[in-house]
């Protein structure tokens, strides 16, 4: 499995300031991210996999959701999520 309970772990560590700050939103949109580019590269050896396109598809789009969201409530938050993850905006 590519994510692992430990893999979580340091993402939430990372983003989310504690390994037990598991809804913030810089945590959520690492871990979006992280997933994200998984898919990516399953999605590049299998261009006819119409269930992780789909996938794909849904987590780019709870990530844009979260971003909105974190950019109407604190724009410092968005801007350094963003400049850490190193998304275009």
């Amino acid at each position: 499995m590519y994510l692992t309970k430990e893999k979580k772990e340091e993402i939430f560590a990372q983003y989310g300031n504690s390994v037990k700050n598991t809804g913030s939103a810089e945590a959520q949109i690492a871990l979006f991210t992280y997933r994200i580019q998984h898919l990516t590269e399953l999605m590049k050896k299998n261009k006819k996999d119409q269930v992780s396109e789909r996938a794909l598809v849904g987590l780019v789009g709870k990530r844009r959701k979260m971003l909105d969201y974190l950019k109407e409530t604190d724009i410092e938050r968005y801007r350094s999520i963003v400049k850490q993850l190193g998304l275009r905006k």
